[in-house]
């Protein structure tokens, strides 16, 4: 049976760690995003985190309730990143591509942690702002509420999709990611075009293309769907 978190003011009259930092929930996910960062999903344990934070290991339950519930912890926090300076301007076509372009900005920056968290449903405090933000946006603009739940959906999903793609592709070692790439130039651009024709034509842009990451593309086309229904609505 999992230990229950201590309350966070319970938690602040705690002493410091032995080298005199002060433990919080925070700190905790800052670490544990930099171990994602250096050392990949594999590096990140309890014990692990806890030498890193001086600590010992058995000080991250006062927090969290396991690895589990750090991970949760640590996409809200992207999530929050994501949000950080974003306010609505009332241009709903205009707010919903800032924010989902933020969103997954904030994942491909930390594509280890991307990787762990884009399929999760965190319930925290974040992850309800955005969902808030985005629903509101959509009534606000004139969407009847089972439209407003559909392009919702299309539109969260859309955006998880694409960073947990996107991740994934950064996440790689270097030599895969870089051979990935090279394909579109040393294999698809020589393809004869007697047998490739469509490939063949398309080569050099494909070459650009394809090792560029199609969101914006599919979130405009979204939109631009979603803006085409809202001016015909009667």
């Amino acid at each position: 049976m999992p230990k229950p978190v201590v309350p966070e003011d319970r938690r602040r009259r705690r002493r410091p760690t032995r080298s005199g930092t002060v433990l919080s929930e925070g700190l905790i996910v800052e670490t544990a995003l930099r171990m994602l960062r250096e050392h990949g999903s594999k590096g990140l344990t309890a014990r692990r985190l806890g030498l890193a934070l001086d600590a010992d290991p058995s000080t991250l339950y006062r927090y969290f309730r396991g690895m589990d519930d750090l991970t949760l912890a640590i996409g809200d926090a992207l999530i929050g990143q994501a949000l950080e300076g974003w306010a609505p301007t009332g241009r709903w076509r205009h707010d919903l591509r800032a924010v989902g372009l933020r969103i997954h900005a904030a994942y491909v920056a930390h594509p280890q942690a991307a990787v762990l968290t884009t399929s999760r449903v965190t319930g925290r405090a974040n992850e309800l702002a955005v969902d808030e933000a985005v629903l509101d946006i959509l009534r606000r603009a004139g969407f009847p509420l089972p439209d407003t739940v559909r392009i919702y959906h299309a539109f969260i999903d859309q955006t998880l999709a694409f960073a947990a793609l996107d991740a994934a592709s950064l996440a790689l070692p270097s030599a895969a990611l870089d051979a990935d790439e090279s394909m579109w130039r040393s294999t698809y651009a020589r393809l004869p075009g007697d047998r490739y024709p469509r490939i063949a034509e398309a080569a050099p842009l494909l070459a650009t293309r394809m090792v560029t990451s199609a969101y914006p593309t599919a979130l405009d086309m979204l939109l631009a769907s979603a803006e085409r229904e809202l001016s015909s609505a009667p």
